[in-house]
């Protein structure tokens, strides 16, 4: 039985919760087209439609939310790469974590804008991650790529080479939309544009490793 003190404290955190999530999508919007620099507390506030004050109470400063914004993206990004394990279909692994990057590249372009933004600047930020977390993850994962190259599943590659080859050919759906929409002739990416591109980049990538996509 819930006690009558657990259910509202329950009900408060999954407000903050929807609040949390609600402030960090507008601030990745507002971030992607101002930058950190001319991006404010207000126009975050006003695309979020909360008050700037939740903003301060969350996160503390612009500052705060910004780094916030970018462990998210980082978090989200990594989290497909938990199919990549030892027992894995390889061809299912790596082409799973494809389309999740392309689906996150279709459905949140400006998540891939603010963190191509900070690399460009010089990764000031996110320095740290990308030299613990990032770099861990990586790591390891390119240890289960070389053990399946070992064990005769896919041709020799270089595996850590290959995330970057891989965040590449997503990443230029979002970083560079304007520019594929304007070689294909559109106005915005389609439905049917992204699942071609995705399908390309699918089999490319996984023909390049001697599987079958």
């Amino acid at each position: 039985m819930i006690s009558t003190t657990q259910a509202p404290a329950d009900a408060k955190g999954q407000i903050r919760q929807a609040n949390e999530e609600r402030i960090l999508a507008a601030a990745e919007r507002v971030f992607a087209g101002a930058g950190f620099s001319g991006a404010t507390m207000a126009q975050i506030a006003d695309e979020s439609g909360l008050p700037k004050a939740n903003l301060h109470y969350y996160f503390g400063n612009k500052d705060g939310l910004y780094r916030a914004v970018l462990a998210r993206i980082l978090e989200d990004w990594l989290a497909p790469t938990h199919g990549i394990t030892p027992d894995a279909d390889p061809a299912q692994a790596i082409g799973g974590y494809i389309r999740s990057k392309m689906a996150m590249s279709a459905a949140r372009p400006h998540a891939s804008k603010v963190w191509a933004n900070e690399l460009l600047h010089g990764a000031a930020v996110v320095k740290q991650l990308l030299a613990t977390e990032l770099r861990g993850t990586v790591r390891a994962k390119a240890a289960v790529i070389d053990q399946w190259i070992a064990e005769g599943k896919m041709a020799p590659v270089d595996s850590t080479h290959l995330f970057f080859t891989l965040w590449a050919a997503t990443q230029t759906y979002a970083d560079f939309d304007v520019q594929v929409s304007a070689v294909l002739g559109r106005a915005k990416l389609t439905r049917a544009d992204q699942a071609r591109a995705t399908e390309h980049v699918v089999a490319l990538l996984l023909r390049g490793c001697g599987l079958q996509p």
